[in-house]
């Protein structure tokens, strides 16, 4: 009877517990624990929205010539030589990613004139000043992973090096004017002692390089023994690019016409960046066409590849027009 009453009563409290909680809460089981979830933990699993250029409206302001940009007033170019590319490719940080443009670039680093403090606030300032009278905007402000700059490879780490600004233990700022005829893109980078930018007006590839016809191959190899082809390759790599493939057709017909005919393919690079580097480039670059060819049904014992770097230049480095003539494949006739 004892026993009847206790279990009764030890009923009785636990409904009286359980209608004490609040509609819809669970008694948790032994041994776990609720799961607690926060708008704060929510929103820091979800990935950061990726850069949408169409939230920038258009600019039609009038800016003047190009690069648009000058420095205020007590900053000067530091010495070096100032950055100047008709047509390359550049790119610029925006919200946590590269967003990679062609066309024309402009850049230079620069310092305080003799007497004068370095302020890092006071440029900036005067940068969003004259982006705004562009009608552009900051889309980006935030330091870039150096394993991310470093994978750029040097046609950006030292072909840009004027303008690019030590990215390595600085912030870079990115700015935008959205444009019909061609966008521009700012980037700069400042510290304690300095800064450095670069301008890209976005432009679209014009070709000027002209396919090399088999019969105009023949005339060149017999004239001078040798003849750079139009070909191109991805940047600071060996992977022939797919609107080379016509200017090796005419090289297999070449071929084809003359049975006899035998040909070296060698690969040159400008002088940017390592020399040990650059040697391999071009012999990767010469052992690409060559196996574009035998891929054609040229029999490879009619072909060697080699490479000689930066050792042969034709044109001088000084100048991009000069370093483009230095990045070559030739083909020379072999007796």
């Amino acid at each position: 009877m004892k026993n009847t009453a206790r279990a009764a009563l030890t009923l009785a409290s636990l409904l009286a517990l359980a209608a004490c909680k609040p509609h819809g809460e669970s008694t948790p089981q032994s041994g776990t624990e609720p799961a607690a979830t926060t708008a704060t933990e929510d929103t820091a699993t979800q990935e950061a929205p990726s850069f949408d250029i169409n939230s920038v409206p258009v600019s039609h302001a009038s800016l003047g010539d190009f690069p648009y940009i000058a420095l205020p007033a007590g900053y000067t170019a530091d010495g070096r030589d100032k950055l100047s590319k008709d047509f390359a490719r550049f790119p610029f940080w925006t919200k946590g990613e590269p967003h990679w443009i062609e066309g024309r670039f402009y850049g230079t680093s620069f310092v305080p004139a003799d007497g004068k403090e370095m302020s890092e606030f006071e440029v900036k300032k005067n940068f969003e000043a004259l982006v705004q009278q562009m009608g552009g905007v900051k889309v980006s402000e935030e330091k870039i992973p150096n394993d991310t700059v470093k994978g750029w490879g040097e046609e950006i780490t030292m072909g840009f090096i004027e303008g690019l600004g030590d990215v390595y233990n600085n912030p870079a700022t990115t700015y935008l004017v959205r444009r019909d005829d061609g966008n521009v893109w700012v980037h700069l980078v400042t510290n304690s002692a300095g800064g450095a930018y670069i301008v890209g007006k976005e432009k679209g590839f014009a070709q000027t390089a002209q396919l090399l016809p088999a019969s105009e191959l023949k005339q060149r190899l017999d004239s001078a023994g040798k003849v750079a082809l139009q070909v191109n390759f991805a940047t600071d790599k060996t992977e022939m690019l797919a609107d080379s493939l016509p200017q090796i057709d005419q090289v297999v017909q070449l071929l084809k016409d003359d049975p006899a005919l035998k040909l070296s393919i060698n690969g040159h690079t400008d002088n940017t960046g390592d020399a040990a580097h650059n040697q391999k480039l071009s012999e990767g670059r010469a052992t690409a066409v060559m196996a574009a060819i035998v891929a054609k049904g040229i029999d490879a014992a009619r072909l060697s590849a080699k490479g000689f770097g930066q050792d042969q230049p034709v044109a001088d480095n000084a100048t991009e027009a000069g370093k483009a003539s230095n990045r070559r494949v030739e083909l020379v006739k072999q007796t």
